[in-house]
């Protein structure tokens, strides 16, 4: 080989078989940038469009939900509405490719009454329905659900004691069934009969007595259509609901493994 030369081999090329230039700083970091961006946007498509995370912060939905359960929604179980979209905006009305709740649906609506905020309930009304509780146990169309005693919930009280609270298992008309707690103790336990407006939903918690829902109209009141975000399809991470997520140091002795992947019923 003559002084000089270099060996082809050891060069870096491009397809075309010219030296590669090196790569600049600058380019480095618009790389860096445009693959950041492109996170970014297909995280927001599946938020948007797919699946959207929430954290459950309190206990009206026990022992379906416990306070520290994240869950899943999909976005497009009932189609879209603006409030499918971060913050709401006011961009269309109704639903896109709407599809109706079923009754026993685990669904996200935006709060009739604060649109800022996100409820989780069971959907157990439809429109046209009438729906009343009697004696803590809930009527629909004039027919009791059927409710048969199933043990009892371990919980703690306000003050930390233990407590045991009577649960039921729920059977709606069309065969779903679902866990309920019972304390025997809300006003709530007896009401006047609601008349779900068209284009409406009645939503109540698992947790009967420490639930706000339809049951309080001027509270929450029936679901618009359009408030609706998304139906609860899977527990995808738990942690004892004395834990805030970012206590990662405490996550080794209070993830609850036994939730995780757990489908939402």
């Amino acid at each position: 080989m003559d002084k000089g030369e270099t060996d082809k081999d050891d060069r870096v090329e491009t397809p075309d078989g010219a030296p590669a230039k090196p790569a600049r700083s600058g380019d480095s970091v618009g790389e860096v940038v445009k693959t950041v961006f492109y996170a970014l946007l297909i995280a927001m498509l599946i938020r948007v469009f797919l699946f959207q995370p929430f954290n459950i912060p309190s206990g009206s939905m026990l022992p379906t939900l416990l306070v520290g359960d994240y869950v899943f929604v999909s976005k497009y179980a009932y189609g879209y509405s603006r409030f499918s979209l971060p913050w709401g905006p006011e961009l269309f009305d109704g639903r896109i490719f709407e599809s109706a709740p079923e009754r026993g649906d685990v669904a996200v609506f935006r709060l009739p009454t604060d649109t800022s905020k996100d409820y989780i309930k069971r959907i157990v009304g439809l429109p046209g329905d009438r729906l009343q509780v009697i004696g803590g146990v809930l009527h629909i169309n004039g027919k009791a659900v059927m409710r048969e005693p199933a043990g009892s919930f371990a919980d703690k009280g306000r003050f930390g004691e233990q407590r045991q609270i009577a649960m039921f298992r729920e059977t709606l008309p069309d065969g779903r069934s679902y866990l309920t707690l019972d304390e025997g103790l809300s006003p709530a336990d007896n009401t006047p009969v609601y008349e779900v407006p068209e284009g409406h939903y009645f939503a109540m918690g698992d947790n009967r007595d420490n639930s706000q829902d339809s049951r309080f109209l001027s509270a929450v009141g029936f679901i618009p259509a359009e408030n609706l975000v998304g139906r609860a399809e899977i527990i995808f991470f738990s942690l004892d609901g004395e834990t805030r997520f970012w206590e990662v140091w405490k996550w080794p002795f209070n993830l609850r493994f036994s939730r995780f992947f757990d489908g939402v019923g």
